[in-house]
């Protein structure tokens, strides 16, 4: 396939922050979230030293992508951040998890595409990794690549798996700490309570002391029944289902939940997090359908875990238990506004089959 004629770039930089300037997220349609103060551009890259970047794959026969999240600064497979793994509910195709849920901590970015492209994705997140440690020297016996996915069939001809290392590559090369959302990169063909879904973003500033922290999140959003959509306690989804017409409607998607954070956490603590960010999914009006995949990956760039040869202890910072309410709110809080805006950032698209996926903006009144 000729890339520079068939796919859209959507990477990060100024062109990616122009465009997403044009649009408005859910606060500008009057809609405030939560008590939490968002970071300067509520997005999952105010966590220090995170980048985000796409490509969109736009043709006539496909509109997917890729989206990758980079955790940190540096070699990702030496400094390896501490991260942990939940599935809420398991249908869902996510590679590497395992080694997540057992070690704690990340080797790879994390990638996120559609359900038939994970093995293509990973084995470019693998060739990519055994470049950049071959450039720094270091030696690879094993390589552990993050890829979550959801099902982007009803937009997107998914059997074509239009994404592979070549895409991979250019979302990796064009991240940066501001990025597009909506119907981008992982998002493309994403479907959300029968609108338009796609990628989505929210982040909250957290007070610890005399120290600020940041937690954000990242989401692919792909799920629900469209009478099932609140948006901040609104019941937005039985006025829009109303208007369409739509007698009935059935949860055939999953959503990818990415958390990304600051603080120093060890895994168990991580996991804590991500169980209560999924009130956050919750809120929007979730009931975790059989054919939904609720998958949550987190990592904070507050502790590592890198491999050592010699004999000495590494030290690592937690949390007090008895303050992790600060941080379950902002993960609940965050994950509620990124599902809002993957929706109103989301342009007007049409199925395979002909069906039209409208977007959220598209109903709500500016209450601003």
């Amino acid at each position: 396939m000729g890339i520079e004629r068939n796919a859209r770039r959507n990477g990060a930089g100024e062109q990616a922050g122009e465009v997403a300037m044009e649009k408005k997220g859910i606060r500008e349609y009057g809609y405030v979230i939560g008590e939490g103060r968002p970071g300067a551009k509520n997005l999952i890259t105010d966590v220090p030293g995170v980048k985000v970047g796409h490509c969109t794959v736009e043709t006539e026969e496909n509109k997917t992508g890729v989206t990758v999240i980079i955790p940190c600064e540096g070699l990702i497979f030496e400094k390896k951040p501490i991260a942990a793994v939940y599935a809420l509910n398991g249908f869902g195709k996510t590679m590497g998890g395992m080694q997540i849920e057992e070690l704690g901590t990340l080797e790879t970015p994390i990638a996120l595409t559609n359900t038939l492209n994970v093995g293509k994705v990973a084995d470019a997140l693998i060739s990519y990794t055994c470049g950049e440690c071959k450039q720094a020297g270091v030696e690879v016996q094993s390589i552990n690549p993050i890829v979550g996915e959801t099902n982007d069939w009803r937009i997107n001809h998914i059997t074509r798996r239009a994404v592979g290392e070549e895409e991979v590559l250019r979302a990796l090369a064009q991240a940066d700490t501001v990025f597009e959302q909506g119907a981008v990169g992982a998002g493309a063909g994403t479907v959300c309570f029968g609108l338009k879904g796609g990628i989505g973003s929210a982040s909250r500033e957290i007070s610890f002391g005399e120290r600020h922290y940041m937690l954000g999140v990242l989401v692919q959003s792909n799920f629900g029944e469209m009478e099932d959509l609140s948006v901040c306690g609104d019941p937005v989804g039985k006025r829009i289902a109303q208007k369409l017409q739509v007698k009935e409607s059935e949860d055939k998607g999953s959503i990818m939940i990415i958390l990304a954070t600051d603080v120093p956490l060890d895994s168990r603590q991580l996991k804590r997090v991500l169980k209560r960010a999924a009130v956050g999914l919750i809120r929007t009006g979730s009931h975790m359908g059989h054919g939904s995949g609720d998958v949550f990956i987190g990592f904070t760039n507050g502790n590592f875990m890198p491999e050592r040869e010699e004999k000495e202890l590494i030290p690592i910072q937690c949390f007090p238990e008895n303050q992790m309410n600060v941080l379950f709110r902002a993960a609940a809080e965050s994950v509620e506004e990124a599902v809002c805006n993957s929706m109103v950032y989301a342009k007007e698209t049409r199925g395979i089959k002909g069906e039209v996926f409208r977007s959220l903006r598209e109903f709500l009144e500016d209450r601003k």
